[in-house]
């Protein structure tokens, strides 16, 4: 590079292409056939950066590489001292950085705040040559101002959905109307000036609520956190597993939003002392329909929300794409496909369980067969199943379910979980009569489901009569495959993951450090890992009143079954996961 640029004011395409040229990124043949005027988008000319990285340029400085905004960003911070910076709106504080200036002053000079400190203000701009408006905006601010280059396009996108939903929060806590009601919560402090309700159907509200919907499956969230407390609620998206806080709204604001949700999820309004599940349909910007699952808890400062979102992508998942693979699939897919039986999935809240029943169901529900579900609640619905709810309010649990639908003419029936022993005995009688049972249970491992099925009280010989095999799993998050880099193998972390068996390391594991794709986490998406245990032989055989859950394991063992941790360590193996993620969610093994 040839130091700084002399320049001022906007950036335009035949300055910025000669520079490319001198500088060995851009290639002079190809810089020759770019337009020199960018095309208008709408009302406004597309900005030439975003113009450059559209033409799709061939990066001369990178074989085999395109020009993109990052790239062109890290070139031009050599010449102007302002570093690149992805916007990321999860990192973002909204409320702050709308107060330190006005939209139509951004929006004018395509400006925006992206980090409020008492030390300084942070300002992304696309124009690292334009200073008109620092001597006006440093007097407000009244802080040292530090200037980064951003995606003008991403400046224009989250200037208009910042402070449309900072003006959707003023304007709904502004029309807060005056009540004599006071919600009876715990912990209520009792101030008179804000004894103030808001219209869940305020046209703010509203706003708020499309945007917190959308925004969450932009971030590729899998659960919405909504949780009220004495003066601020809190607004936190679950990603790849892990909660990130979003948004503080006023407490007032904070219930409204709540009611509107329970409005289109068809929940009861006016009920706010016990629990409710609902479910609401919308549409992401792709037009793809996405299903939400509401549940609804008091608390001590009001009703916390939580929307589970599943993606209807989901049910076309492979098994390679939710990490079955190998003999594992195998093994799978032969208990998924046999004529009569009972095929059970075991883990915690949030470890796939459910993924994988829609997935496999999916795979099976030809038009030949009739498959039936008894949930609770129904968590995705889907035409090629017959989907009934468990309904508590008329006594319509789980067994009463199944017991229904043997009356349907089934082949194949999904029970969302065997909790209980009436449950546990209609899905055993389901399977005795020639019909494919598939259902879950809450154990650590696929051999403990044997032990809790004889706790329930069945008794050792239907087990051994209708049970097929068992799956346990865990999700794990994948690496992320923008910044995974080799690294030199922790033999003792190794050791802990494959004791108390021997297994030769891999020849090199990899980590992450963490980009701007990951959000610097190191991690990108989910996967899971199985223990996948077959009923059959001696393992059948070996099934009484008093089997011992050790012996059963060992068993299994020397039949093929890899634990949950050993199937991590596959995943590691091939650079998918890395050590420390599978010690967190496999639990040990406990063998003597």
């Amino acid at each position: 590079m040839s130091g700084k640029i002399v320049k001022t004011g906007p950036l335009d395409t035949s300055f910025l292409l000669k520079k490319l040229v001198d500088d060995g990124v851009l290639d002079s043949a190809v810089a020759k056939r770019i337009r020199p005027n960018p095309p208008s988008v709408g009302d406004k000319t597309q900005h030439v950066l975003s113009y450059l990285v559209s033409a799709q340029l061939p990066d001369a400085s990178r074989a085999g590489r395109l020009l993109n905004m990052d790239r062109l960003l890290e070139w031009l911070s050599g010449y102007c001292d302002q570093l690149p910076q992805r916007i990321d709106p999860l990192k973002i504080d909204v409320p702050a950085v709308t107060e330190v200036m006005s939209f139509a002053f951004a929006q004018r000079h395509r400006i925006l705040a992206v980090e409020v400190t008492p030390q300084e203000v942070v300002i992304a701009g696309g124009e690292p040559f334009i200073s008109a408006w620092e001597n006006d905006l440093q007097q407000v601010v009244r802080r040292p101002i530090r200037r980064v280059l951003a995606d003008p396009e991403a400046i224009d996108r989250f200037t208009v959905e910042f402070y449309s939903l900072a003006k959707s929060v003023r304007g709904a806590s502004g029309n807060s109307k005056q009540s004599g009601h006071v919600n009876a919560n715990l912990e209520q402090l009792l101030e008179i000036s804000k004894l103030k309700d808001v219209d869940a159907n305020d046209g703010h509200v509203v706003n708020i609520v499309d945007w917190l919907l959308q925004y969450a499956y932009d971030q590729r969230a899998s659960d919405i956190h909504i949780e009220p407390r004495r003066d601020q609620g809190n607004v936190r998206f679950r990603i790849d597993g892990v909660l990130y806080n979003v948004y503080e709204l006023p407490a007032s604001v904070l219930t409204a939003v709540v009611s509107r949700l329970k409005i289109l999820g068809r929940m009861d309004v006016a009920e706010k002392r016990r629990p409710q599940d609902g479910r609401l349909k919308t549409k992401n910007s792709a037009g793809d329909e996405i299903e939400l699952r509401l549940s609804t808890l008091p608390t001590a400062f009001g009703e916390k929300m939580v929307m589970r979102i599943f993606d209807p992508e989901v049910l076309l998942r492979s098994f390679d794409e939710l990490g079955l693979r190998g003999d594992d699939r195998q093994r799978w897919n032969s208990m998924i496909q046999a004529p009569h039986g009972i095929v059970l999935v075991t883990g915690p809240t949030g470890s796939g369980k459910t993924t994988t029943l829609y997935s496999s169901l999916k795979q099976i529900a030809t038009s030949e067969v009739n498959v039936c579900t008894i949930e609770d609640p129904i968590e995705m619905v889907e035409d090629a199943f017959n989907q009934m709810q468990v309904q508590h309010n008329i006594n319509l649990d789980f067994a009463g379910g199944v017991r229904a639908l043997l009356r349907q003419d089934p082949d194949i029936i999904m029970i969302g979980e065997i909790r209980d022993l009436e449950t546990a005995e209609m899905a055993i009688q389901a399977a005795l009569t020639g019909h494919l049972v598939i259902s879950t249970l809450h154990t650590n491992d696929a051999p403990s489901a044997v032990t809790r099925l004889l706790e329930l009280g069945v008794p050792a010989y239907l087990i051994r009569a209708t049970v097929l095999g068992v799956m346990a799993q865990r999700l794990v998050r994948s690496l992320c495959p923008h910044c995974k880099e080799p690294v030199a193998l922790d033999e003792a972390a190794w050791a802990t993951l494959i004791a108390p068996w021997k297994v030769n390391p891999p020849a090199e594991t990899y980590h992450a450090p963490g980009c701007l794709e990951c959000r610097n986490t190191g991690f990108y998406g989910r996967q899971g890992i199985y223990e996948i245990l077959s009923v059959e032989g001696q393992i059948q055989a070996a099934i009484g009143d008093d089997v011992e859950l050790e012996n059963l394991r060992r068993m299994a063992m020397k039949k093929g079954m890899r634990t949950l941790r050993l199937s991590g360590a596959q995943k590691v193996a091939r650079g998918e996961t890395t050590i420390a993620e599978v010690l967190r969610v496999a639990p040990p093994v406990q063998m003597s």
